[in-house]
């Protein structure tokens, strides 16, 4: 492949990175079964986008609101800019894993549309949590959490998808979902480029207080990667948020924690 097609390929992966994360709109991408698959690389970068505009939201509203009403804004504007994505998939998740008891009761349950009382839990809890570690978040570092916290959290994806096989197979399941086209297809290339990248990102940032926001979300991508493989075999596209989740809340409580 030379290097104007290689150029085109991966203009294209970016956006259908941004077309999968984001409600951002951007020009229709040609469909291919591994494209997903080859956008997962661009996924921290998608991250560094959102983080950098909800970091310019923060400076812009800061001196005119109380910190609180500022953290409420910024957890709305990361609902709106992602549809809710992870939240989706951390009450999906949360239901199956609360609900069931065998692997095929938990994936039936995370493949049904409503909502139960594990889910809506979850989902309480995560805007919660968010709002209030933003809240006291180090006044001159928010901006810093905010950008590394969605990084991060978008990070952690890439290992998920690298390691683990899907919990949902064409053999299995009449509707595979969109975890089929990304467990055990990322590359170690992508691996290692998003991890470069990101890691990276957390350290320009936050210089030495990178380390606690790394190792939290190396930590809650391992302990999550275990509980989905006992649990269920695998990964699903439910799976991927709620470890996005989980991700995003436990850099902001490394913020708060080292205050």
């Amino acid at each position: 492949m030379n290097l104007s097609a290689s150029l085109r390929r991966s203009a294209s992966d970016l956006l259908t990175a941004i077309q999968f994360l984001t409600r951002v709109p951007v020009p229709e991408q040609p469909y291919a079964t591994d494209s997903l698959a080859r956008s997962v690389k661009f996924f921290p970068l998608v991250g560094l986008l959102v983080g950098c505009v909800a970091a310019f939201l923060n400076r812009a509203l800061t001196p005119h609101l109380p910190r609180l009403i500022t953290a409420f804004l910024l957890v709305l504007y990361f609902l709106l800019i992602t549809g809710c994505l992870h939240e989706d998939g951390l009450s999906d998740a949360a239901d199956g894993f609360g609900g069931g008891t065998n692997r095929e009761q938990i994936l039936r349950i995370m493949r049904d549309s409503r909502i139960g009382t594990y889910g809506g839990a979850a989902i309480a809890l995560s805007i919660i949590g968010r709002l209030l570690l933003l809240s006291y978040l180090p006044a001159l570092q928010v901006a810093q959490y905010l950008i590394v916290a969605h990084v991060l959290c978008r990070w952690t994806t890439l290992p998920l998808s690298y390691f683990l096989p899907s919990a949902r197979t064409q053999t299995t399941d009449e509707y595979p979902g969109q975890g089929n086209r990304l467990a055990k297809l990322t590359t170690a290339s992508a691996l290692v480029s998003g991890t470069i990248f990101s890691f990276a990102v957390a350290v320009f940032l936050l210089r030495a207080q990178a380390v606690a926001p790394i190792l939290s979300a190396i930590a809650i991508t391992y302990l999550t990667a275990i509980y989905y493989r006992k649990r269920i075999g695998g990964v699903t596209g439910d799976c991927f948020g709620a470890t996005n989740q989980l991700a995003e809340i436990g850099v902001y409580l490394c913020g708060v924690w080292i205050v």
